[in-house]
């Protein structure tokens, strides 16, 4: 990924929002919907565009889809926009 479309990734507050919940943790959209108070359409849309972008981690379980924070993602990309400057 460039650090370009990394950081598109992460320009949108309600992104930000999602993988501070995810991080360390494993939510269904479900459970990140009750905590964000948005609609479900908007928390599916941002986690296609963080799971797209290698910064969410989903598990199918049964009927549900847990999401993760990819640390190792997140890191890496951090490191390639610093390493730009």
């Amino acid at each position: 990924m460039s650090t370009v479309e990394f950081a598109k990734a992460l320009a949108d507050e309600t992104r930000q929002e999602i993988m501070r919940l995810c991080c360390c943790t494993r939510l269904s959209v479900n459970e990140i919907v009750a905590q964000m108070g948005v609609s479900q359409p908007t928390v599916s849309h941002h986690l296609k565009i963080l799971r797209e972008a290698g910064l969410v981690r989903a598990e199918r379980q049964g009927k549900e889809i847990y999401y993760t924070l990819n640390q190792e993602k997140l890191a890496t990309g951090c490191c390639q926009v610093a390493g730009k400057f």
